[in-house]
């Protein structure tokens, strides 16, 4: 039971709750998190627990996890479980993506049951339906459009599509250009499209002069819109072939639909797990952005808080480049009610609110903003009394309200139940109020209640220090400098400091000598004590502080300078061993050179001119070696020189290499003539637009500038680039111009397109065509899905975007229908 019915607004964790959820990508996933509710299982707290610790660190390690948005698939299931609905062609791609998506988790987490068990036992026996998924592509392309060769008939009626369109365009040509020759229509007169049908554009004075059908006229009444009588047929031919491609489209999707009706179930339990495992990430990605972890569950009633924090408060201070103070608190059977005391503004409040959401998260499945080793038992109950709660409605003061839920309190009081009061017995005379309060506390503690509660209330304070199972806290004053520390000490009560507190603000010393006088010596001793107390234990932790601070320091320098003996001790070993062998290879050298010398003289009968040889021979090798160890340093230094200036040429030399290479680069090497052969991309002379070249015979080429074949001489032809084909053939902003499909295109345009999971450049080339379809069809707005992501893709569609004249605005979508994954642009069509 949880008390009142405002306790998730009181403790902040609406608030949570509403982060959570806006990582959710799917509206299920978001009720998911609305549903998360207060557990009193340990078995199913455990669950929930080791589902989302296992998805923190799934999100955190594992890069390739399956991201993006995951489509909701309630609708298109209980449209399915529909006899004879059918599913069309957005809501099959939706079914495709929703069911690629849970294929790639599925796979992803099977493959890695050591790791994340949790997760393997909830996915094992999850159907992913890759034959569907199978089926659908055969179906639907990745632009969400039905496929030409989804059945033999459809194929059919396209490739007759594509043929009348093409013998429409032949005659409307060969009709413009007789116009033209005729006067009746203007030199530069182009087709344009009325209604979904090819028109030209005639001079209101000429209207009679050009059998056809009026289709529009134009602002000013100057200009008719005239579709010629040679075509009519051929576009009536069109418009059935277009109906009957649609009935066709329709069968198929219907037989797909009707194959798949008897998998709905398993299908809709598929999309339950993928909601599920939306929800599951959203916590894992809060969890790790506000620190939060999987506590132990306590197995003997002990809740043991490290290192707990209120995870909003710990929010708001960030965003200040502030530092939270982190809350340590411990509750057993032998200790289970703690009164906290202490200075205003102190931080009791916030103690008791980080107990109540920590607990609260705990048994409703969400990761805890606290140490690992923290330790939280399973409650029944929380009752929660903290604010004001007074009502005009129903006649309730202050105090009347704190009395109203201490009687809720006792009345579902037990030893399964955290109670979490704050400023016990305020709101009413104190003599009586703290006397009701103790009586109270009396009660709570014989039902074995666990509890938090924070108190002015001396007496409150005494009653705590002399009953078993209670424990005293206060909330830490530095009271040099007066002000709070907002850390929390058990053990001892705390002291209001409300007379230094007084004199901090500056009142009147009068007023606190008076107030001093009348609150009584013995209040004011107790006070006074309680604060010597706290200022001799700072004393004294300082104090404690400095001696550690100092000890290590000691063994820091103690053990840098055994480092240092240590190491000067193998040096000197070092240098020793090295002496001694060239002592002894000089002492061989001198020896064998003495050897010789006296041999020498022996061999010459001590000839003076011999040994006076010998002996400068023995001196020259004494000064040898003495030079032995200046030779080698000068050799070590002259080798170092030689190999730097090595180094110095080689990298000349690259660079003169370098710079070669790019001289050559950028002499620009002269372009052979194109010649005009079969496949080239053209412009004829004197005209803007581009064509094909279908066949060349001789010196004359047939060349299909859109749909219409034209032979022209090959010398009136100009090679083009591709870019300048693709250019030219992009639909202009002064001009329109027909293209092949330009009516299939009008009856098939949609005002969206999705490019999720394309590559910057395939998404860009689709973006352009899609824009200039836009264009085409003079529609307002339309929207691009391109997902969330990095925002790399977004930023390069953009700024595409910008570069358009038409577009008046490109800007995220309504957060409710997608917000930074889709972006919806609008056209100035004036």
């Amino acid at each position: 039971m949880i008390y009142p019915a405002s306790f998730e607004q009181k403790i902040g964790f609406d608030r949570l709750r509403e982060q959570v959820a806006a990582r959710c990508t799917m509206r299920a996933a978001r009720e998911r998190i609305a549903a998360e509710d207060f557990s009193t299982s340990p078995r199913e707290i455990e669950r929930r627990q080791a589902l989302a610790d296992e998805m923190r660190l799934l999100l955190d390690m594992e890069h390739e996890f399956p991201g993006g948005e995951y489509p909701d698939t309630d609708v298109l299931i209980a449209k399915l479980r529909v006899e004879g609905s059918f599913l069309d062609v957005e809501e099959v791609a939706t079914l495709r993506r929703a069911l690629s998506a849970l294929g790639g988790v599925v796979s992803f987490i099977l493959a890695r049951e050591e790791r994340y068990p949790a997760l393997y036992d909830r996915t094992r026996g999850v159907e992913s339906f890759p034959e569907i998924v199978r089926r659908i592509d055969g179906i639907v392309d990745r632009l969400g459009e039905v496929r030409d060769d989804a059945s033999p008939a459809l194929l059919e009626i396209r490739r007759a599509i594509r043929e009348r369109e093409g013998q429409a365009a032949k005659r409307l040509q060969a009709v413009l250009a007789s116009a033209k020759g005729a006067g009746i229509v203007e030199a530069d007169a182009q087709i344009s499209i009325r209604d979904g049908r090819a028109v030209i554009p005639v001079a209101a004075a000429n209207k009679r002069k050009l059998n056809g059908f009026i289709h529009d006229e134009s602002a000013t009444g100057k200009t008719f819109y005239i579709e010629p009588v040679e075509v009519v047929e051929i576009n009536n031919e069109l418009r059935e072939l277009e109906y009957a491609e649609r009935r066709e489209i329709v069968r198929i999707l219907t037989e797909f639909t009707a194959s798949i009706r008897p998998d709905a179930e398993l299908i809709a339990a598929s999309g339950d797990y993928l909601a599920e495992i939306d929800m599951l990430r959203a916590k894992g990605r809060w969890a790790s952005e506000n620190g939060c972890v999987r506590p132990i569950l306590s197995t003997d009633d002990r809740l043991v808080l490290k290192n707990a924090r209120h995870p909003l408060l710990q929010q708001t201070l960030r965003a200040a480049g502030r530092e939270i103070v982190p809350l340590d608190l411990q509750l057993d059977r032998r200790k289970h009610i703690l009164v906290i005391s202490g200075p205003n503004a102190g931080g009791k409040s916030v103690c008791l609110k980080t107990t109540g959401i920590v607990q609260y998260m705990f048994q409703c499945g969400f990761p805890v903003p606290a140490s690992e080793v923290s330790e939280l038992p399973v409650f029944r109950s929380i009752f929660l009394d903290i604010g004001d709660e007074q009502s005009i409605d129903n006649d309730l003061s202050t105090y009347s309200s704190h009395l109203l839920n201490m009687k809720h309190m006792l009345a579902g009081a037990s030893d399964r139940t955290l109670v979490l009061i704050d400023e016990f017995g305020s709101g009413t005379e104190p003599t009586i109020g703290g006397a009701i309060a103790e009586a109270i506390l009396e009660r709570l503690l014989a039902r074995g209640c666990y509890g938090v509660i924070t108190t002015h209330y001396a007496n409150i304070k005494y009653y705590a220090s002399n009953t078993e199972g209670i424990a005293n806290g206060a909330m830490t004053f530095d009271v040099q400098r007066i002000r709070p520390l907002f850390r929390l000490e058990t053990g001892k009560p705390g002291s209001s400091f409300a007379v230094e507190i007084a004199r901090k603000i500056g009142l009147p010393e009068e007023i606190i000598r008076a107030a001093s006088e009348k609150a009584g010596s013995d209040h004011i001793n107790i006070e006074k004590q309680l604060r010597e107390i706290a200022r001799d234990k700072h004393y004294w932790e300082q104090k404690r502080d400095r001696i550690r601070l100092t000890d290590r320091k000691v063994e820091e320098l103690e053990q840098t300078y055994a480092e240092q003996l240590a190491k000067i001790r193998a040096e000197r070993q070092e240098i020793l061993k090295r002496a001694k062998q060239e002592a002894q290879q000089l002492i061989a050298d001198a020896n064998r050179q003495i050897e010789n010398t006296i041999r020498t003289i022996r061999e010459a009968q001590a000839e003076k001119e011999l040994t006076r040889l010998a002996r400068r021979e023995l001196d020259d090798f004494r000064g040898k070696v003495d030079a032995a160890g200046s030779a080698e340093r000068e050799a070590a230094v002259a080798r170092e020189i030689e190999r730097i200036e090595r180094r110095r040429q080689r990298r000349a030399e690259r660079k003169a290499r370098e710079g070669a290479e790019t001289k050559a680069e950028a002499v620009p090497v002269p372009e052979k003539p194109r010649e005009v052969v079969e496949g080239s991309k053209v412009r004829m002379a004197g005209q803007e637009m581009v064509g094909v070249v279908q066949s060349v015979k001789g010196k004359r080429a047939q060349v299909a500038f859109g749909q219409i074949l034209t032979t022209v001489d090959k010398t009136l032809l100009t090679v083009v680039s591709n870019s300048e084909y693709r250019e030219a053939t992009r639909p202009a902003t002064a001009r329109t111009v027909l293209s092949a499909d330009i009516s299939a295109r009008k009856l098939r345009f949609r005002d969206h397109i999705d490019v999720r999971g394309m590559r910057a450049a395939e998404a860009l080339e689709e973006v352009r065509d899609f824009i200039d379809d836009a264009l085409m069809v003079g529609v307002g707005s339309v929207s691009i899905l391109h997902g969330k992501g990095t925002g790399a893709l977004k930023e390069e569609i953009r700024r595409y975007l910008r570069s358009v004249p038409e577009v008046v605005s490109a800007a995220d979508e309504h957060a409710d229908r997608g917000g930074a994954g889709i972006t919806v642009v609008t056209f100035d069509l004036s």
